[in-house]
């Protein structure tokens, strides 16, 4: 959606957005599950830009696959994510505190360290990717009744922002803006609460390279500097969607306490390098609800830009990370583009 340039813009988004969601919470949540898959479906065969993308980016990521199996993947992310924007609307009448637990599957075998920590009264911080649905995972655990404010990049129109923020916060979710974060983010660490952030956007020509998916991404460093600064665990999880009547599967992929990056010689990069894997492992476990039409892999490093080799500094942080293997490694250091069909 375009930025409004009048009031009378602003005002028209605004109503247009209120009036789609009025007459779709007339409908049933089924019926608008059903309706978002198939409008997904005609979205993946009219778009071709977001189509193309989506295929090139899973193409980067699952070089061995087909591609029929390419082009599957990228048509159930599609519908996946108009049924996203279905539970989005859907969610403050369906999700509360009578519900959640008939509704969330909890895997405790991966949750239960997690649960720990947030039990302890320390600061945390919670981080997941374009994965599964990630509104829908910090309403679940404020309705679990943990504490937890969720960092957002406010939308260009304002009437929407303060609706979509309404939305998020109506069972317990803090809404911490881009540009009041630091103090906010300081303060609630220092209080002993929890942040969360979806820590899989592209950073920018100056962001951290770190693999993704075998192939250098920029992703941002804040949240590694954060934590080395307040040493504070990072939790790594997802919320998964398991039926269309918002049934969710809730997981870690991994946990990264102070301990961890001490000894690391760059623990900046070992940092981000390793949530970013954990980020890589939901996808690879469930490739069709990741959201592959966004330009994950769109800022390139230095040297790919200028055609040179892999600087040896990068080269030794990649060497240093202890679960980098040499086919990794050499498939980073051959740069983004994949194998020609």
């Amino acid at each position: 959606m375009a930025p409004p340039r009048t009031k009378t813009a602003l005002w028209s988004q605004y109503l247009g957005v209120r009036t789609v969601e009025m007459l779709a919470c007339i409908r049933p949540l089924g019926a608008n599950m059903r309706l978002g898959e198939m409008v997904g479906r005609i979205f993946y065969h009219v778009d071709k830009r977001h189509r193309d993308r989506a295929i090139q980016n899973i193409n980067r990521a699952f070089p061995n696959l087909s591609e029929i199996e390419q082009h599957k993947i990228a048509a159930e992310a599609c519908e996946h994510f108009l049924k996203l924007v279905v539970e989005l609307v859907h969610s403050p009448r369906v999700l509360h505190h009578d519900s959640w637990g008939q509704l969330a599957k909890v895997r405790m075998d991966e949750l239960s360290p997690a649960c720990e920590l947030l039990n302890s009264g320390k600061p945390v911080i919670l981080l997941t990717g374009h994965f599964g649905n990630w509104e829908v995972m910090g309403t679940m655990l404020a309705l679990m009744g943990y504490s937890l404010d969720a960092i957002a990049r406010p939308l260009d129109n304002s009437l929407i922002n303060d609706w979509m923020t309404g939305v998020r916060e109506k069972r317990g979710l803090r809404i911490i803006t881009k540009w009041d974060a630091t103090d906010r983010m300081l303060e609630v660490l220092n209080n002993g609460g929890s942040l969360g952030f979806i820590a899989d956007q592209n950073a920018g020509d100056r962001g951290l390279f770190v693999p993704f998916f075998g192939k250098l991404a920029s992703t941002y460093k804040s949240i590694g500097l954060l934590a080395m600064n307040q040493k504070v665990p990072i939790v790594c999880g997802y919320a998964r969607r398991c039926n269309d009547q918002m049934g969710y599967e809730l997981g870690t992929t991994d946990i990264i306490y102070p301990q961890d990056w001490q000894a690391a010689s760059n623990p900046l990069y070992y940092i981000t390098a390793r949530y970013m894997r954990a980020i890589e492992e939901m996808v690879r476990r469930w490739p069709a609800q990741y959201l592959w039409m966004h330009r994950r892999w769109k800022s390139r490093p230095r040297h790919e830009r200028l055609g040179k080799p892999m600087p040896s500094s990068l080269r030794r942080n990649l060497e240093s990370l202890p679960w980098m293997d040499q086919a990794t490694l050499e498939s980073v250091a051959t740069g983004l583009e994949p194998t020609p069909r």
